[in-house]
């Protein structure tokens, strides 16, 4: 049910929730971004309704309240989204919500979404390749890598990208960080965005040097440094002295970031 629209500054979840039901799309879809970013978990079931809202469409079809709403709860990461998340990727109409979908299931990494992400996958129509190769890398889906080898050759350069992802957090193979390390390089600054969030979520060593060494700007290398960190202290496959040499390495980096903002 929609309320009057409220001119009242959100600062508070329960005042997210409030302009989630108002007249205004505008403020609807800011109270979603709001709750995302909070990671306010109360706010699932509301959020999962705004996954069918017909509401707020763009001219050209799309569904922007639906995709935030997608986004919001990726960054929740509560199972209990799961089934809405699946509806959404099932949109005809709006690819840019399949994809957020997508990353938002990725980002829950529960098993349910795994045949759904298959299926698109493998459907034979355009599909978001990019969200969903990393949701199936996230997800640890390694029986498609076969076809997902064949998108390193993809015409998209993002494609390959999360190609690359996939495989060097299968295999961890370094010609796979390479091959994305070079995008960093890449005169499309979108490019040199795109690799460096994908070198954040490998979380390798190598791939923070690089990511330290690129043309991006100093916040962005900041936020991937942090993504790297958090990967590395989470790491149960490295000693303890491995994994402090590493967060010293990294704690390093992002101070000297840190003095350049």
């Amino acid at each position: 049910m929609m309320v009057t629209q409220s001119d009242a500054p959100i600062c508070s979840p329960s005042a997210a929730l409030e302009a989630l039901q108002s007249s205004d799309n505008q403020i609807r879809y800011y109270a979603a971004w709001w709750l995302g970013k909070h990671q306010v978990e109360s706010a699932c079931v509301p959020l999962c309704e705004a996954l069918a809202d017909e509401a707020y469409r763009t001219p050209q079809g799309g569904y922007p309240l639906r995709r935030q709403a997608a986004r919001a709860l990726g960054q929740l990461k509560n199972p209990q989204a799961t089934p809405a998340l699946i509806a959404a990727l099932k949109c005809e109409e709006d690819l840019q919500l399949r994809a957020a979908a997508a990353e938002a299931l990725g980002a829950i990494g529960d098993d349910r979404a795994v045949p759904h992400l298959v299926a698109l996958l493998q459907s034979g129509r355009e599909q978001p390749l990019e969200a969903l190769i990393e949701a199936l890398g996230s997800l640890q889906v390694w029986s498609v890598r076969e076809q997902i080898e064949s998108f390193l050759n993809h015409p998209s350069e993002r494609v390959q990208c999360a190609a690359a992802r996939y495989l060097y957090l299968l295999t961890q193979e370094p010609q796979y960080i390479e091959r994305i390390v070079r995008n960093l390089s890449h005169d499309n600054a979108y490019l040199r965005w795109s690799a460096a969030f994908d070198l954040g979520a490998i979380g390798h060593l190598s791939a923070a040097k690089a990511i330290q060494e690129a043309k991006i700007a100093n916040s962005l290398k900041l936020l991937n440094m942090k993504r790297i960190l958090a990967a590395a202290l989470e790491s149960e496959t490295e000693t303890a002295a491995e994994k402090q040499e590493k967060c010293r390495v990294l704690m390093q980096a992002i101070d000297d970031l840190l003095i350049q903002l």
